[in-house]
């Protein structure tokens, strides 16, 4: 109980301590607004609470906004701003529409008009006017999802498909300046790709985009083969752009909160991107070669795993990540591992991630539950609830990839 416990504390004071809110208004503070019209488009995970710091510091100068975050997300009206729901991570009717909007209000801007553009990660789903039939963009990206493409991998085949990434959407505001304030999802912050960089000069090539294509024999149709010769835009003149959080701040808050709740943090590493069951058994090696401690130790690590879907089950790559390392600290003393998406969600689930302790592996046994079968199935959603393992936070407002922790408590 003191080991879930302290789990739930960490998780909750990084969480805070990344939100979007006060960094979009030191932004915002730092750049003076257009003389003419200005447009708000908030687009991703964390854009409701972003949209809302934003309307607190300018609201009265806007001309107009719309807010698309996923289902979920929204958390009620702000001010005459337009918000809209959608679907993530796969991109569906609700995306296009709400798209649609967003294309209707930066249309036949000015020099003298501004779009503040508020972007965090999920906007790859969440904004999307494709270039193909839109139930063949849905295909590719189910595709890429169930082979394990890593996010840059996955998001340079997605600008080719789309009339509003890779900077197709700045282009589509010029001539008037964006303003794009940006919460990075992706390791090493490459504004390019964080929600396939609407904004942005694009650096992936069509050489790049038909290399992935072929190592995933992704189910391209002729027009959407054809789409991937086309280049992006390498030079954007009109866009001034702005990083307000990163996976490191996480890693760093997660860590401060270790600290305050005894423990010694180590963090590993801030670019975490390996296979998710990889990740699991990693850490439960680590929690094998300190029992020995004198000392309440927690080892971090932040990023973004990835997932080889093999079976029909629930979950996603936090649950996944902790239900894997249950085996590795089977019987271990005072020993558990947890990790959370920043974002409250989780795969296709309503948890945000996973927690394990030295009984998880006895305690599912004893239900007939084998991990081994589990993971085979990716089915870590249903073991987790089995054993209290869910780690659920809602909706949190942020994004910023993913933390994991193991904690030894002496």
């Amino acid at each position: 109980m003191k080991l879930r416990n302290d789990c739930d504390q960490i998780i909750a004071r990084a969480i805070t301590a990344v939100q979007p809110d006060a960094a979009v208004r030191r932004a915002l503070k730092e750049i003076p607004l257009a003389s003419g019209r200005v447009v708000l488009v908030s687009v991703g995970k964390a854009a409701w609470s972003m949209a809302r710091a934003a309307y607190d510091c300018v609201g009265e100068k806007l001309s107009g906004g719309i807010v698309i975050t996923k289902h979920g997300h929204a958390q009620g009206p702000i001010g005459s701003l337009i918000i809209r729901e959608a679907g993530h991570p796969v991109p569906d009717d609700d995306t296009f529409s709400a798209t649609e909007e967003a294309l209707a209000l930066t249309q036949d801007l000015t020099e003298e008009d501004m779009v503040l553009f508020l972007l965090s990660g999920g906007g790859s789903a969440l904004f999307e006017a494709p270039l193909v039939p839109q139930e063949e963009l849905q295909k590719i990206t189910q595709s890429l999802l169930a082979c394990g493409a890593d996010i840059v991998e996955m998001n340079t085949i997605r600008k080719r498909l789309s009339a509003v990434k890779g900077g197709r959407f700045a282009q589509h505001c010029a001539p008037a300046q964006v303003c794009s304030i940006v919460l990075s999802d992706i390791i090493g912050d490459p504004l390019d790709m964080i929600a396939s960089g609407p904004a942005y000069p694009d650096s992936s090539t069509c050489a790049d985009a038909k290399a992935i294509a072929e190592k995933y024999n992704l189910p391209l149709s002729e027009e959407a083969a054809g789409c991937l010769d086309r280049e992006t835009p390498k030079t954007l003149d009109n866009v001034h752009t702005v990083i307000t959080g990163s996976v490191r701040e996480l890693c760093s808050a997660a860590a401060a909160a270790c600290r305050e709740l005894g423990y010694e943090p180590v963090v590993l590493t801030d670019c975490l991107t390996c296979e998710a069951r990889e990740a699991g058994s990693f850490l439960a090696s680590i929690a094998q070669s300190h029992q020995n401690t004198d000392r309440s130790l927690a080892f971090l690590a932040g990023g973004e795993t990835v997932v080889h879907l093999t079976g029909k089950g629930k979950g996603g790559r936090n649950q996944e990540l902790a239900l894997a390392a249950a085996e590795g600290i089977a019987g271990l003393k005072d020993t558990a591992v947890f990790s959370v998406g920043s974002d409250g969600t989780d795969g296709p689930t309503d948890a945000a991630g996973g927690f394990v302790d030295g009984g998880t592996r006895d305690l599912l046994a004893g239900q007939g539950v084998r991990i081994f079968d589990v993971l085979r199935q990716n089915d870590a959603y249903t073991a987790l609830n089995a054993c209290g393992g869910l780690i659920v936070t809602g909706a949190t407002g942020t994004n910023v990839n993913d933390v994991a922790v193991l904690l030894i408590r002496r």
